[in-house]
């Protein structure tokens, strides 16, 4: 379903992403694990059109998106979910949802997901009013991937979504992303807690500075040496 092919990204003169190659298949839960600066979020950001590849590729069902602008590319079903959130504070949760299904025209359709979204975060049902910089921090991550489904997205990138918040809090994201991916979303997780990130992926990849060092599924990088001893405390 989208395939990263061979990519380069440059900042200035500064080589981030040193020819990485990447494949995710439909209905998949694929980890992206790494320390600080590795280039993970590098990768989304390229992936969503907000950084352009030096070189390479990076196809979305065959459609070479790198020279496609980013809201076409959400167009396209493919959307991001931010490191930090990022909601817009001074609107209220319901009009930050809105805000997320801003390229789509089936309006009736929209008020229906927006339901669906209540339904899976009833919180955020409590709080529709309440502008969205007053929430708390899982609140907000709550708000973010519900803004980003709000683009009925075929595939959704995750960028480090349990940063910042409590262990339950965690917990309760990460059952929300199973369930995402349940429903038939595709999913790239880009996560610091690699134990959580592996132990619910299909595949994963570890990137370290700017390159793939190694791969496979969930459970074979949980049990690698050398990843325990890297990322998982071990």
């Amino acid at each position: 379903m989208l395939k990263i092919d061979n990519l380069y990204v440059n900042y200035g003169m500064i080589e981030a992403l040193h020819g990485i190659s990447i494949e995710i298949k439909e209905k998949e839960i694929v980890a992206l694990i790494g320390s600080n600066g590795a280039g993970k979020t590098t990768t989304l950001h390229t992936i969503s059109g907000l950084i352009r590849p030096t070189k390479g590729h990076i196809y979305l069902n065959d459609q070479d998106l790198t020279k496609i602008k980013a809201d076409k590319i959400v167009k396209l079903g493919l959307a991001q979910v931010p490191e930090r959130r990022r909601v817009f504070a001074e609107q209220t949760v319901e009009e930050n949802l809105i805000l997320g299904a801003y390229t789509r025209s089936d309006r009736n359709a929209v008020k229906e997901d927006m339901e669906k979204v209540f339904t899976s975060f009833p919180r955020l049902k409590e709080r529709r009013n309440q502008l969205s910089g007053t929430l708390s921090g899982g609140e907000q991550q709550m708000l973010a991937i519900g803004r980003s489904l709000m683009a009925k997205p075929k595939i959704l990138l995750l960028d480090e979504p349990s940063m910042g918040l409590s262990p339950l809090l965690v917990k309760e994201i990460f059952r929300i992303i199973k369930e995402i991916n349940q429903s038939g979303t595709t999913i790239l997780l880009v996560e610091q807690n690699a134990k959580l990130a592996l132990a619910i992926a299909d595949r994963a990849y570890v990137l370290e500075t700017g390159k793939i060092a190694l791969s496979g599924t969930g459970q074979e990088l949980l049990a690698s040496e050398a990843v325990k001893k890297a990322y998982l405390g071990g």
